[in-house]
Parts: structure tokens; sequence; C-alpha cells
């Protein structure tokens, strides 16, 4: 696997997650009340901004299907409807009826036995029709609390910006350089990833960033 570190090091990337820490401080992400919930979250989030995946969420909620035994129940066109808000919502109903007909399927309905196993889990996941890194590594990391960094489009634009990757770089490859430089820790892993969202929402944002007051201004 090759590390695309460019103008900077392994340290640098401890260093700016203590200066957002520093500044942020905890995020208590994923903010879910449930690990299904967070597994729903991680699919309708695809695509789409966390806001319009809330709504989803709220009338899941309301309509009480907001577990594996509902979702796998019920019919893809009314659960499309209760997702309506998350966009893209046939295609993600089918997303999450996969998820929970692979889970009773596999695992009797027990989001413990398949969260509870380590080897294999992260492939088992991506075999999952609809499911690709950025969620499976989401579902590892916030609903099985095993130690998977997660990248999304934030973390390219924080971090190609820096230097310390490259602009095109794959997932993976952008995925090695923290895997690289990091200790394994599940809760580092969190705390990194929210904090990396933060920052993106109120500082590097797609156009015209507002580097001046973002605690990672004098390292650009």
């Amino acid at each position: 696997m090759t590390h695309t570190i460019k103008k900077k090091g392994p340290a640098d990337i401890k260093r700016y997650f203590d200066l957002l820490f520093k500044r942020f401080g905890p995020q208590s992400w994923w903010p879910a009340k449930s690990r299904f919930e967070v597994i729903v979250g991680a699919i309708l989030t695809q695509n789409t901004n966390w806001t319009n995946v809330e709504k989803a969420i709220s009338r899941l909620k309301e309509a009480r299907c907001l577990t594996p035994s509902a979702i796998h129940q019920i019919e893809a066109g009314t659960l499309a409807e209760h997702i309506r808000p998350a966009g893209y919502f046939n295609i993600k109903a089918r997303r999450l009826k996969h998820f929970t007909a692979h889970l009773f399927t596999h695992h009797g309905g027990s989001l413990g036995k398949m969260l509870g196993q380590r080897d294999g889990l992260r492939d088992e996941l991506l075999s999952i029709n609809g499911i690709g890194p950025e969620t499976a590594d989401s579902i590892m990391l916030y609903a099985g609390g095993h130690p998977e960094f997660v990248v999304d489009a934030y973390t390219k634009r924080i971090f190609s910006r820096h230097g310390l990757i490259d602009a095109n770089a794959s997932y993976d490859e952008t995925k090695a350089v923290f895997t690289y430089a990091l200790p394994g820790e599940t809760g580092l892993f969190n705390e990194y990833h929210a904090l990396i969202v933060r920052t993106a929402k109120e500082h590097c944002v797609k156009k015209e960033p507002r580097c001046g007051k973002c605690p990672l201004a004098g390292f650009l």
C-alpha cells in the first residue's frame, strides 16, 4: 500500500488532531441512539447532507420502523416514502432492505452477532449491495466499535489542501495515511473523523475556504 504523504510527514497527522481537539473539544459523534440507527444513518447519508438524514430518521421513528425487523418486513415502496427527505429514496430503500435481508439470512437478525466479529466483517459489509468503503467503515467504527478510520470528502478536501495527500488519492490510499500515522484506537479514529467534519463545515468549505480562524491555518 502506498502511503500518499506529500510535503509533510506522519507526525503532522497527529499534530493536526491535537490542534483540532484543542479548539473544538470532544464531538460525541455519531449522533444516534442505537447501533441500528447508526447503520441506517450511514446508508442514508450517501450523497446528501446530515440535515436531510435527520429528517428521514425522524420519519422512520414516527412510523416505528427504526428496527432491523421493521425494515426487513416493510414494503420497499412504503420504506422509500418514509425516507424521502434523504434523497435517492428508492435506491436507499433497497439498500436498507439489502442490509436487513443479509442480517436475517446470515445472523438471524442479530446485530450483536454480526458486529461482534472482527475478522472478515469489513469484507462481509462490502459484499452487501449498496455498501461501499466509507459506509462499511462508518458501520465498523460507529456501530461495531472497531478501529477503522473513515474517509469522506471532507477528509480529502482538508488534507489535500494541506499537502498531506494527493488530491486524486483513492479511498484506500487516503485511509492508509491515517492508519499508518496513528495508533489503531477506536476512540481516536472516532474523534478525528468528527473533528474533520466540523472543521470542513466551519472553515474548509468547498468554495472560498475561511482559513483565517481555522485552527490549522498556520500549517498551510
